[in-house]
């Protein structure tokens, strides 16, 4: 990754073990592939780090500089997984998977598009809602599922939706053209099928969110500045982040988009690597080809190489640091997002506060965090995703979902029972956003066990005689299967990944709760072709045996899955977690029924989790920061 302070960029050359591929290794290994005669013609899906083992890495022992690269042809079904030794010059494994498909890459976008409104059948079916100009028709490419349609056996597919742009840079969301949607093979670069559900009328009207749209504003708002005169209080070196008593390294690829790795609080291990490894979007609708609305972002698309270029002032406020990423491109050549990670600090509000009133003493101290951040705009949805670190030892994720929605259109006044009308004639859809975080937890060292944590009110008797007590129940859950837990706000469960070898002053292990803010209830049914593919969803909380290979909870190959290979697989093996090396998953979201004032554009609306220590200190870790004041604040006089 290469670095910018602001809008100068200099090169980071400190080396790390756990450094994203720089882009001479991404050519380096897509070149050693390319030596191997039965890999040579094929098409690049990823190039990743292969990331070490953590027991070498940890104890300082050389480890090797490894890279994932996964293969397909552009004809046949099949991705070839193969590992690449950098240091070595060669490829060291090779893994096919003969029926998976490869996650569908951003060159194909338009390509996709390009299909569509070729074919004679999609132009028919635009002439009959009297669409003439097919410049102006916009394809957006969906995955299309497994929903064992005849004739789509043995394929790669792609299930498109359309819209009509009435202008130049005119929003087209806002004229959906309802019940026409073709369905492409991406392999014989064809149109199958288009299926047309019937006529219905493209809403005109416009609904544009673009500056040069509109005639006027609100009055503007004075400027409301973030200013470090002094610099910041963070430092990078290569990609190792520190900040306060807080240390991680950066990492990005173009699957999961941010990864965090080695994440440290004064030097003691909390969390060995964090990323957001899935996303799945159901919709709620059963009419015309909704149903197949019901994308996985991350394991079908890769969120990684649909990473913004962020803009100083706009994106980002304050001073700072930004971090370009470089990701593989279909033919193998380096693909470079500029400032795609966003590094800065923000102050949090008030830390602690006590005020003697007796002597009326107060001490006051103020809560800062550390940000790290990026965009990833999937269609029509913006997705930004957030990491905090706290200075109190809180490490938070944050999802800021954004964009527009995908909209359908309806007879005006006469919206379908899964959607509402945003404009007269146009639709959004009920759906979810469901997430997963995968969690490899290293709470003081890799000995940890996970812990439910309920609260019981005592039964009336002698041990509650005036009603009031209450209590809190811990209870270790120590296999798989015992782990698979959902959330309960009746007993306001939450859980802890404690340190059983490692105990704090009061005789209790060192812990980190998991506070499970925003877990959703899915209505997709289980058993249902979408229900499958996106089992992870039934539970909030999973806890897996850490294994390296197991990294997706829907699994590795997610395009026209069938959903085997994923978490309620991996948990299957029922494999003891006590005391021993395991993996947290949360699964949290949203649930979205749309409102009108989502369109033309949504506000966020935001959605995420936290992880709080919870005995892993002495004491209040914050109690030693010096008390200071302000001198940049004044008084408003606003009603001067």
């Amino acid at each position: 990754m290469d670095c910018c302070h602001g809008q100068a960029t200099r090169t980071l050359d400190v080396l790390h073990p756990l450094r994203p591929l720089s882009p001479d290794e991404i050519r380096k290994a897509v070149s050693i592939v390319r030596t191997r005669p039965e890999l040579a013609g094929l098409a690049i899906e990823t190039v990743e780090l292969k990331e070490p083992d953590k027991t070498a890495y940890r104890a300082g022992s050389p480890v090797p500089r490894e890279a994932r690269v996964n293969l397909f042809s552009l004809h046949r079904l099949g991705v070839t997984r193969t590992v690449v030794d950098l240091d070595a010059g060669a490829v060291t494994a090779v893994t096919e998977a003969p029926d998976a498909r490869p996650m569908i890459q951003l060159e194909q976008f338009m390509a996709i598009e390009d299909i569509v409104k070729a074919s004679p059948d999609f132009v028919a079916a635009c002439a009959k809602r009297g669409i003439t100009d097919m410049a102006m028709v916009c394809v957006d490419p969906w995955s299309a599922g497994n929903f064992s349609v005849p004739g789509e056996e043995d394929r790669h597919l792609c299930h498109t939706f359309a819209w009509l742009r009435l202008r130049e840079n005119e929003n087209f969301y806002a004229h959906p053209i309802e019940g026409v949607n073709a369905v492409v093979d991406l392999k014989t670069q064809e149109v199958i099928r288009v299926d047309d559900y019937g006529v219905v009328p493209v809403p005109m009207g416009e609904h544009n969110y673009e500056s040069q749209f509109r005639d006027s504003f609100r009055p503007a708002l004075k400027p409301l500045n973030v200013v470090q005169p002094e610099g910041v209080s963070f430092r990078l070196d290569g990609p190792v982040l520190s900040w306060d008593k807080w240390s991680l390294v950066v990492g990005f690829n173009a699957r999961e988009s941010l990864t965090l790795h080695d994440i440290r609080y004064d030097g003691r291990p909390v969390i060995h690597r964090a990323s957001l490894v899935e996303m799945v979007v159901p919709y709620g609708s059963p009419d015309n080809g909704h149903f197949r609305k019901n994308v996985f972002d991350i394991g079908e698309y890769g969120i990684g190489k649909l990473a913004n270029s962020l803009k100083l002032g706009c994106d980002c406020l304050g001073a700072i640091e930004y971090l370009d990423v470089h990701l593989a491109t279909m033919s193998g050549e380096v693909m470079t997002i500029e400032k795609a990670i966003c590094i800065h600090e923000e102050d949090s509000g008030l830390l602690w506060k006590h005020w003697d009133f007796r002597t009326e003493r107060a001490e006051v101290r103020r809560a800062r965090k550390l940000v790290v951040s990026c965009i990833c705009t999937v269609g029509n949805y913006e997705y930004a995703l957030y990491w905090y670190f706290h200075i109190d030892g809180t490490i938070e994720f944050e999802m800021k979902a954004t964009g527009i929605i995908n909209t359908a259109a309806c007879i005006p006044g006469q919206p379908p029972k899964y959607g509402r009308e945003v404009a007269p004639g146009v639709v959004g859809h009920i759906h979810q956003h469901i997430f997963c975080a995968r969690l490899d937890m290293a709470i003081d060292g890799d000995a940890n066990s996970f812990v439910e944590c309920n609260t019981y009110a005592e039964a009336p008797g002698p041990d509650n005689p005036y009603g009031n007590a209450f209590y809190e129940a811990q209870t270790v859950l120590k296999t798989e299967l015992e782990a698979c837990r959902r959330i309960d706000p009746a007993t306001h469960r939450y859980w802890k990944v404690i340190n059983p070898g490692r105990l704090n002053h009061a005789g209790t292990p060192v812990a980190y709760k998991l506070e499970p803010g925003h877990c959703v209830t899915p209505f997709v049914h289980p058993d249902s072709p979408s229900g499958k593919r996106a089992g992870f969803v039934q539970n909030h909380v999973w806890v897996t045996a850490y294994d390296p290979e197991e990294r997706f909870p829907a699994g590795e190959h997610m395009n026209h899955s069938t959903g085997a290979g994923g978490l309620p697989d991996f948990v299957k093996q029922d494999r003891p977690i006590e005391n021993a090396d395991i993996v947290l998953w949360h699964v949290f979201g949203l649930h979205h029924p749309v409102r009108i004032e989502d369109f033309p554009v949504q506000p966020c609306v935001m959605t995420g989790f936290k992880l709080m220590p919870s005995g892993f200190f002495n004491g209040n870790p914050c109690i030693d920061m010096a008390p200071e004041t302000n001198a940049a604040s004044c008084c408003a006089h606003a009603s001067a």
